[in-house]
């Protein structure tokens, strides 16, 4: 961070939030300004004015380029869709999945308790895909703010869903998602999504064993962060992961009916580990391998985002488990990072449209497409350092 301008060292979330500690729910409100080119209008305050700048790419010479008219242009068509979009579209149906994910529990734990074996692999599978929802895509929407339009809410849902169900710390996971992925995406040192680089793993341990023990190393890297919180939020943290851990735990043993220590942990494991494989393959699908920019010299937010992600293709388990701002529209996600799973899914074809009509890249491959990719570039892709693009003529 040394050698990185003022200017990028002082953006602590996307396009420019300078707070320590940045909140979930901060920028959403440039997505309602009436609009997003008056300065007069929009801009007449300074949250008002920071906002603006988030979703428009920094606010260093705004107006007058036609490298932020792009972005400005196709937020105000985004604006119109949300405001003309109900409750149901902007929030409502991704908290019903995920109201319906907390109702398979009862019956998972249930069905676990079973001697019958298909029986109990189908509580195993219950259990797998609620807790994949409600930490894939509970702790993503969380950690965005998209739950609620409360700000204190927000924070609650952020908690419950980062510390309690993903047995994380919400304040790192906010502040690194947002202030470093979301704001430097593809940046090289920055957010180059090097958190998920393993170099001296073979690739075949890396893409298809390693994945398994991220429900261990979760807490782990959890009380790694700790050092960075004062007192009083490192012992929530503890407290809530705790929780969440000795919950399950102890549902395990008394309406599941389990009774030896090792096979309730190993239950545990293999419910949490269920789909790690796909999620640690997102992860490194929709960036690694894709452009990746200098933090010294790097494009306007719109070439940014349109050449460092990537998105997959419609998967209907992967698009309920992990959301769809995560599968087939994470474009439009790291465009619009406040929007809802569904609304995501809504602007999609705006979004698309005006992309190709501008020339810009939109950029699509399939699962499969992707797993051969860094299956047979394993070592370029995950071990070497990626070379700097350089746009020329955008920069």
């Amino acid at each position: 961070m040394q050698n990185v301008p003022k200017e990028w060292r002082e953006e602590q979330s996307v396009g420019g939030a300078r707070d320590k500690d940045v909140k979930p729910w901060e920028g959403r409100e440039a997505l309602f300004q009436n609009n997003t080119g008056n300065s007069k209008q929009d801009m007449s305050t300074g949250k008002e004015k920071k906002n603006g700048e988030m979703m428009n790419g920094g606010g260093k010479g705004m107006e007058g380029t036609d490298k932020e008219s792009l972005m400005m242009e196709l937020t105000r068509l985004v604006q119109k869709t949300v405001k003309e979009s109900s409750w149901w579209e902007l929030r409502g149906i991704d908290i019903t999945i995920l109201a319906l994910s907390f109702l398979l529990l009862p019956p998972a734990f249930l069905l676990l308790g079973s001697s019958q074996a298909l029986v109990f692999v189908l509580g195993m599978v219950l259990m797998g895909v609620s807790h994949a929802v409600i930490t894939i895509k509970g702790t993503h929407l969380a950690s965005h703010g998209s739950l609620s339009e409360s700000p204190t809410w927000a924070d609650v849902w952020a908690v419950f869903f980062i510390e309690v169900c993903g047995s994380f710390t919400a304040r790192a996971g906010v502040t690194s998602h947002i202030k470093m992925h979301h704001a430097h995406t593809n940046v090289i040192g920055l957010g180059d999504s090097s958190t998920w680089k393993i170099p001296y793993l073979p690739r075949g341990v890396y893409l298809f064993i390693a994945p398994l023990a991220v429900p261990v190393i979760t807490p782990l890297v959890a009380l790694g962060q700790l050092k960075e919180h004062s007192m009083g939020q490192a012992l929530r943290t503890v407290l809530m992961v705790f929780l969440g851990l000795y919950a399950q735990y102890w549902l395990l043993i008394h309406v599941s009916g389990f009774q030896c220590l090792y096979s309730t942990l190993l239950c545990m494991l293999l419910c949490r580990a269920m789909f790690s494989l796909p999620y640690i393959h997102v992860n490194i699908f929709q960036h690694i391998g894709l452009p990746m920019f200098s933090p010294t010299r790097r494009p306007k937010r719109i070439y940014q985002m349109t050449h460092g992600v990537l998105n997959l293709p419609r998967n209907p388990l992967l698009d309920w488990i992990f959301g769809h701002s995560l599968i087939n529209c994470h474009v439009e996600h790291h465009l619009f990072p406040f929007l809802s799973d569904n609304m995501c899914l809504k602007v999609k074809p705006i979004v698309s449209q005006y992309l190709k009509e501008k020339e810009l890249p939109y950029q699509e491959d399939s699962y499969l497409s992707r797993l051969q990719l860094f299956f047979h570039k394993y070592q370029e892709l995950m071990v070497f350092a990626p070379p700097i693009t350089e746009l020329v003529g955008v920069q």
